[in-house]
């Protein structure tokens, strides 16, 4: 079985709430919401992916802080392991660069949209704790 990392941020604004970005028409779990991030590549560190994804999907230059939690996923022909860190915006705007749709979401709204199954336990811990 394949596995895949995938390096994920948790933004906050200063009212606490989270940004979320909807999946894209086409893509693996289209239109579902989930943090925003991508795949690590060959070589590259987790930190370092983020970055890149979220420069090329969000703009502006983000900082990436502590790892949150990570999360094994198996899929029937893959397995994701997702990593989440927080992160800040260091410089820039922050702009939907994919046509993706966005949302600040307070933590306690995260299960009124529908996110991947492999997020749900994420999910539940930021709606309890804020």
């Amino acid at each position: 079985m394949r596995e895949i990392d995938v390096a994920a941020a948790l933004i906050r604004d200063a009212d606490g709430r989270y940004l979320i970005t909807q999946r894209r028409e086409g893509s693996h779990l289209a239109g579902l919401w989930e943090f925003p991030g991508g795949k690590v590549k060959p070589g590259e560190s987790l930190e370092a992916c983020l970055v890149r994804e979220l420069a090329e999907e969000l703009s502006g230059r983000f900082i990436v802080g502590d790892r949150v939690e990570t999360i094994r996923w198996e899929y029937p022909d893959t397995t994701v392991i997702l990593h989440f860190f927080r992160a800040t915006l260091g410089s820039g705007t922050i702009t939907p660069l994919e046509s993706q749709k966005m949302a600040w979401v307070e933590p306690g709204r995260l299960g009124d949209y529908a996110f991947p199954p492999a997020d749900q336990k994420l999910i539940e811990r930021l709606r309890a704790t804020g």
